[in-house]
């Protein structure tokens, strides 16, 4: 891989759109679009980790998943490796499948429970490299089970044997098992105890810092983001509405949104004086989204104009530091 294939993006998403036909009327009229996803642009660098954070139906997982054309996107550019896979065909898209996997969330059910341990972590395998002999795929999958804390005398066991911790790390192994550049982590320690968590996110990060992967990494746990992230992206309503290195996010937030996120946040020193800021009400359905800025109906600092023109993301550098890395905000006040 020459020099200017290793520095350019690993992930390019444009104006990605998912959009779902809507529930019509007892008459069959008036069938409203679920929007999803709409207009969701962003890159992601080799080895690097981006959060995506936000309500419960912001969008997050749908753009995860659209991502990896596990449900089909209505729109926009996804290039992976600089090769556009939004509009391959599934014999054209089979040839990049293994070079993107995904942890799913919940460790019991994305589990085959008929299926021993070994032969979970054997399947992509099976699927993509059928011409391996059958000692060499077991040596490696026992490789496997040890790169990602397992004993190799579980390899035989089934699902149910195991605990929430290790049913995930079995997952992160399936995951592995192709040797990705792309994995797209759908809140894969929220199911998890907190002592647990602990370990599979130190697992991720070293796993990391090994093999190279890219991690787009779709979580609401705050001090989770915080962690694991260098970059950080707040979706609202199917829409990225800031997006930030993760230092200058959790320190400087721009959109009111955003600070709202984090004033709410659990404090590691409970004597910690803070001030928390409320958000108003519930989201707008993304079935009939608010005109203009889809925040104002729930902005403390919303102005007319917000309520007229959707506002760009747009990059905001600071006139001190023209060096420090790029803010971007959709925001009229900010």
């Amino acid at each position: 891989m020459n020099d200017a294939s290793q520095n350019a993006p690993l992930l390019e998403v444009r104006d990605l759109v998912k959009h779902y036909p809507g529930k019509a009327d007892w008459l069959g009229r008036h069938r409203r679009t679920i929007q999803a996803v709409h207009g969701v642009s962003f890159s992601l660098a080799r080895g690097e980790t981006l959060s995506l954070v936000g309500e419960s139906g912001c969008g997050k997982t749908t753009t995860g998943k659209s991502i990896l054309r596990l449900i089909e996107p209505t729109s926009g550019s996804i290039k992976l490796d600089g090769v556009e896979i939004a509009n391959l065909d599934r014999s054209s898209m089979r040839q990049h499948r293994r070079d993107m996997q995904i942890i799913f969330q919940d460790p019991y059910a994305s589990l085959n429970p008929r299926m021993r341990a070994a032969d979970i972590v054997a399947e992509p395998l099976r699927n993509f490299t059928s011409d391996t002999p059958v000692a060499q795929r077991e040596e490696y999958i026992a490789w496997l089970f040890a790169k990602v804390g397992l004993r190799p005398e579980m390899m035989k066991r089934f699902p149910h044997e195991f605990s929430g911790g290790q049913r995930q790390r079995l997952g992160i192994a399936r995951a592995l098992a192709l040797k990705p550049k792309l994995i797209v982590c759908d809140e894969p320690v929220s199911a998890l105890d907190v002592s647990v968590q602990a370990q599979v996110i130190n697992l991720l990060t070293d796993l990391q810092a090994e093999f190279g992967i890219g991690y787009l990494f779709v979580a609401h746990d705050l001090a989770v983001v915080r962690h694991i992230s260098h970059r950080v992206a707040v979706m609202y309503l199917g829409q990225i509405v800031e997006m930030a290195d993760r230092d200058t996010l959790f320190s400087a937030p721009r959109h009111p949104y955003t600070e709202i996120l984090l004033s709410a946040a659990p404090k590691p020193d409970p004597r910690a004086k803070t001030q928390r800021l409320l958000l108003p009400g519930d989201p707008p359905s993304p079935a009939n989204p608010p005109s203009g800025c889809r925040f104002h109906t729930r902005c403390p600092l919303a102005q007319p104009v917000c309520r007229e023109q959707v506002p760009a993301l747009t990059p905001r550098v600071s006139s001190e530091d023209r060096e420090a890395p790029v803010h971007w905000v959709a925001c009229h006040v900010r």
